[in-house]
């Protein structure tokens, strides 16, 4: 009979996922896995096969989890939307999903460090990025058909705006910039768009 695992698979790419996180692709190595999962390269490369398989997996993990919880703040229909907008991502660059400063969203470390490089990253990458654009789209098209905002409001051209204003947030949290410049930013791109809201955050 085959040996009974002696670990959780689960719990193992949730640490993989960390160490990825803060490490990166490149600077995470063989050793550096199997030290953190608590596993022999054999095992590591009997249960994920290598360490590229690995770090697919953890990103869809991170993807089913960490970017699932930023779109679901973006969902919250019951309030003024330029409120919501303004405290979602006051979150992202204030409260990072690990609680963690300085570590910058895992999608968009990912995206900057592997680029194009990698066909099947930037398929989940770009998948996530489309999430997120889709998620902005719904928000901005339903603040506008509610009178929140201008009736001639491009919400596709807005959603990229602000799309592109939140990457540079996480590359700049990652860098350690100071939150008060982040939150002008944040403020000014809001502005933008309509009236200011109030400040809840």
């Amino acid at each position: 009979m085959a040996r009974p695992r002696q670990f959780d698979e689960k719990n193992a790419v949730t640490s993989a996922t960390d160490l990825f996180w803060r490490r990166g692709y490149h600077a995470t190595s063989v050793r550096d896995l199997g030290d953190e999962l608590k596993l022999t390269p054999s095992s590591l490369y009997r249960t994920f096969t290598d360490k590229h398989t690995l770090f697919l997996r953890a990103l869809d993990h991170y993807r089913a989890t960490e970017s699932v919880q930023a779109r679901q703040r973006l969902d919250a229909t019951d309030r003024p939307v330029l409120e919501v907008l303004r405290e979602w991502m006051l979150w992202l660059v204030a409260c990072p999903a690990d609680g963690t400063p300085g570590r910058g969203c895992f999608v968009v470390n990912t995206a900057t460090e592997l680029g194009t490089t990698d066909e099947k990253v930037q398929q989940r990458t770009e998948a996530a990025f489309e999430v997120t654009r889709q998620a902005l789209r719904s928000a901005l098209a339903e603040g506008r058909d509610r009178g929140e905002l201008p009736e001639d409001l491009d919400a596709d051209a807005a959603a990229e705006l602000l799309f592109t204003t939140v990457l540079g947030l996480r590359v700049r949290e990652r860098a350690g910039h100071d939150l008060k410049r982040l939150t002008t930013a944040i403020d000014f791109a809001i502005r933008s768009l309509g009236p200011t809201p109030p400040e809840s955050a």
